[in-house]
């Protein structure tokens, strides 16, 4: 059953890395097309995420969400490896600042995925914190959204180990990033972590009851995994089961749905208009970093990759790297897409390198003063991070004890 379904996602490319999916039933066939079409409001991601969490009900614009009694919640992280660069910011960061206002929010640095791979032992705590003072330099507010560090809430890792015992290992198996990953540097070098890390992911998801969860538009399969290990935990030790060890009975999780981002907020590469902008990319210069120096990012935009077309435009195939950069120009200055066509049609590259370098600095200097600002207070940080790891553990422990009393567990 859902094997078409399967391959399709099985074929995706490898731009989004960090979570395939793998659909199996017949409802889920159903449902997606629905979403893709109908029912996504144009707002949104992790990526990335991701992060990465229900009801599998139609779901609501924007402005019907920010007229209900209750609020609908969302969960988004970013990594802490590497720079914080535009594609993080403008894929999931900036919209975080609009989402808090519209959603209950909680946002959190995954640092137990960045374990997965090699990493700096020496530069993963500066690092996280680092990532939390960007989220809130970048408009993340506290007194809207709980902000915490994943390994901080220990449930995490808890509910990792009870989703395991119900998540397929062939699902595992064929995750394209464990496969790639694992072929090119060989079992003994790969951890168990890599192959284990979308049901850690699940876990951070499904802790909170979330009902979206931000992904790009070629990041929505991502979510397919937890949807079907929801879905499957719920079979297995929900309803009238779980009703009879003395639990309320009914789901246990949410479904969670994915929530698209905007047009545009897909930043791709400065070296490679068919890339994404990524961390992990060779060369610096395929990027721009939220930290980098006024003197870098002139560098950096004088040096990027563009086209010998007349004209400037968007959505021409053959211009990924013009669509890329208008874009981006686009969305730093808050502008209309007819707006941006309109301004800079004529222009050529050298003027709208200039334009659009002025804006870069422009957007992020602000930025970088606030950041600044927070990191000079690290009594500041620690605050902020323990208060939203309290929040966010209010949730999750209520969530944790849930599955242990319907998979049979003794009371502590």
């Amino acid at each position: 059953m859902g094997r078409s379904l399967l391959s399709q996602f099985l074929n995706l490319s490898n731009a989004c890395p960090r979570f395939t999916s793998y659909a199996t039933s017949s409802k889920l066939q159903r449902t997606l097309p629905m979403i893709h079409q109908n029912h996504l409001p144009g707002v949104g991601v992790v990526s990335n995420y991701r992060c990465y969490c229900s009801v599998s009900a139609p779901e609501p614009t924007v402005s019907e969400s920010s007229s209900t009694s209750i609020k609908k919640r969302i969960v988004s992280g970013v990594q802490p490896t590497g720079s914080i660069h535009l594609g993080n910011y403008l894929g999931a960061i900036k919209n975080w600042v609009s989402l808090q206002d519209k959603y209950e929010t909680l946002f959190f640095i995954v640092d137990l995925h960045a374990i997965t791979l090699p990493y700096d032992v020496q530069q993963l705590s500066k690092a996280t914190r680092d990532t939390a003072a960007l989220y809130l330099a970048c408009g993340v507010d506290t007194s809207k959204a709980s902000v915490f560090v994943q390994s901080h809430v220990r449930a995490h890792v808890e509910l990792m180990w009870l989703l395991s015992s119900a998540a397929p290992i062939g699902w595992l198996n064929r995750m394209i990033q464990f496969k790639e990953k694992s072929r090119k540097a060989g079992d003994e070098n790969v951890g168990v972590a890599l192959l284990t890390y979308p049901v850690l992911m699940a876990s951070d998801i499904l802790l909170y009851q979330s009902d979206l969860v931000p992904v790009g538009e070629d990041q929505k399969q991502h979510l397919e995994l937890t949807r079907e290990l929801a879905e499957r935990v719920n079979h297995l030790y929900g309803g009238r089961k779980w009703k009879k060890l003395g639990g309320r009975g009914g789901l246990i999780f949410k479904v969670p749905e994915p929530l698209i981002p905007p047009a545009g907020a897909r930043v791709m590469s400065l070296t490679d208009g068919l890339s994404k902008m990524s961390k992990s990319a060779t060369s610096d210069l395929s990027r721009i970093n939220l930290l980098d120096s006024k003197d870098a990012i002139v560098n950096k935009i004088k040096r990027c990759k563009t086209d010998s077309f007349p004209c400037l435009e968007f959505d021409n195939a053959d211009r990924p790297e013009c669509n890329n950069l208008l874009s981006i120009y686009q969305i730093i200055t808050n502008r209309t897409k007819e707006e941006v066509a309109q301004e800079c049609h004529d222009m050529n590259w050298g003027t709208f390198k200039t334009v659009l370098t002025d804006a870069l600095i422009d957007h992020l200097n602000p930025i970088q003063a606030r950041y600044a600002e927070i990191t000079s207070d690290a009594g500041y940080l620690d605050q902020v991070l323990a208060e939203g790891a309290s929040k966010a553990a209010d949730i999750a422990d209520v969530t944790l004890s849930n599955v242990y009393q319907a998979m049979g567990f003794l009371k502590r």
